[in-house]
């Protein structure tokens, strides 16, 4: 009795300090939400909150997924993907997951670093020779966008790269200082990128470029992950396309993610909305921002891989890459990354830089105990969204992968994820 005792409480202080074996999925199947711990009757709240935006012309259509312990419990689609012809949204629709791209990307860089390729704290100059001796932008002038630089104090790390505190800032939709350099530049945000564009020409440019602030000093949005892109491209030797869809997207059976998407499912992706008026309209073919982009640029075709922003996917297609992370790297019998890589990632790798209540790991935002004192996603949640409102998180404590993907540009509901979220916790019944 004594050696049992000792066995169980063995087995719980293991457990408690998160050195668990994650519970494998062998692959995402439907099931019974009360299977999986969770309570219908409250999912259906969820039908009643999305079917109402839709019914207020708060979105024009919405997808939301919810799997738990590698069941998908919730996989509903309310609305209309064109209003006046009446066509629905699908749950198989494929949406532009923009900034959901940095994920992907940041598992390819991981897949390298365990290969031996490269390590977190290397300078990015090892291997992109132009990042050398980088610049920090010291003063501006708005009324020419010229400028004057200091030396940087070091040079810009892989790690650095991957929590956005290189200092490297962002295009079309960055700051004032930013958006002027990079445009002089003819740098673009990354996404519908014309043929003039790779990642080889820009990412080049791009190191020449002042940093908005000294390595490491904090936290800035930017094209870190292009950047990446660009690296897994000089350490594999292939495209980052190619990469994605030999080392990533065929392992894992993820069929419906690409940077172009081929002509058989172009009728999958989905109509961008903005608003006009208070009103949700199509998006002109065209949008103007600091330059511009096409608004079809899944359909169109790029040369521009971007690791940042470029790809387009479905809900249950991101639900399979984020169980492979919930399960440690793994997913149906293919392994992408060991667990304790998957942990660096989602971790906190920022320090005391500020963040708001929560902190930034390797290509996620990571929640922490504060910040899981706003609403109910637990300490260790990590996650991301897209610029066209779609949005993720993984739960490794409760097992729980939440989506919810709009096509929106330009239309402001800071309120919609946080709501969704309430919803998904207030169903757990476990």
């Amino acid at each position: 009795m004594r050696k049992l005792f000792l066995l169980l409480l063995t087995i719980g202080l293991f457990a408690e300090s998160g050195l668990a074996q994650p519970k494998q999925v062998r692959t995402l199947l439907p099931a019974a939400p009360e299977s999986a711990g969770l309570s219908t009757e409250r999912l259906n709240r969820i039908d009643t909150m999305l079917a109402g935006w839709v019914a207020r012309g708060r979105t024009n259509g919405v997808v939301a997924l919810i799997v738990r312990d590698g069941k998908i419990v919730y996989q509903k689609a309310f609305g209309y993907n064109d209003q006046e012809k009446k066509v629905p949204v699908r749950t198989d629709d494929i949406y532009r997951i923009a900034s959901q791209t940095k994920a992907i990307t940041s598992v390819a860089v991981m897949m390298l670093y365990e290969e031996g390729k490269l390590l977190l704290d290397d300078p990015i100059s090892r291997y992109i020779p132009e990042f050398s001796k980088p610049q920090v932008l010291d003063k501006f002038n708005p009324a020419d966008s010229t400028y004057t630089t200091v030396p940087a104090k070091s040079e810009i790390t892989i790690r650095q790269l991957l929590t956005h505190t290189s200092g490297i800032g962002y295009a079309q939709i960055g700051s004032k200082e930013a958006n002027a350099i990079y445009a002089r530049a003819n740098l673009t945000a990354g996404i519908g990128a014309d043929g003039e564009h790779t990642l080889a020409t820009d990412i080049k440019k791009l190191a020449k470029l002042p940093l908005l602030h000294q390595p490491g000093e904090r936290w800035t949005y930017g094209l870190n992950t292009d950047v990446l892109g660009y690296l897994v491209e000089v350490l594999s030797g292939t495209s980052l396309d190619q990469f994605f869809r030999t080392r990533i997207f065929e392992p894992l059976g993820m069929k419906d993610t690409y940077f172009n998407v081929p002509s058989a499912k172009q009728s999958r992706v989905v109509n961008l909305f903005t608003e006009n008026n208070g009103h949700l309209i199509k998006a002109q073919p065209v949008i103007v921002q600091n330059g511009k982009f096409q608004v079809d640029y899944p359909k169109t075709g790029t040369r521009y891989f971007s690791g940042g922003a470029g790809l387009s996917s479905t809900a249950l297609d991101y639900a399979t890459f984020l169980q492979m992370l919930l399960n440690g790297g793994e997913y149906n019998g293919k392994r992408l990354l060991a667990k304790n890589t998957v942990r660096l990632m989602t971790m906190n790798q920022i320090g005391d830089i500020e963040f708001g209540a929560n902190k930034f790991g390797l290509g996620f935002g990571i929640t922490t105990e504060k910040g899981s004192g706003i609403i109910p996603t637990p300490a260790g949640v990590f996650e991301w969204g897209g610029a066209f409102a779609t949005t993720y998180w993984a739960d490794p404590k409760e097992r729980l992968i939440g989506i919810l993907y709009r096509q929106l540009w330009g239309v402001n509901h800071p309120d919609a994820v946080d709501k969704y979220k309430v919803l998904v916790y207030s169903a757990l019944n476990d």
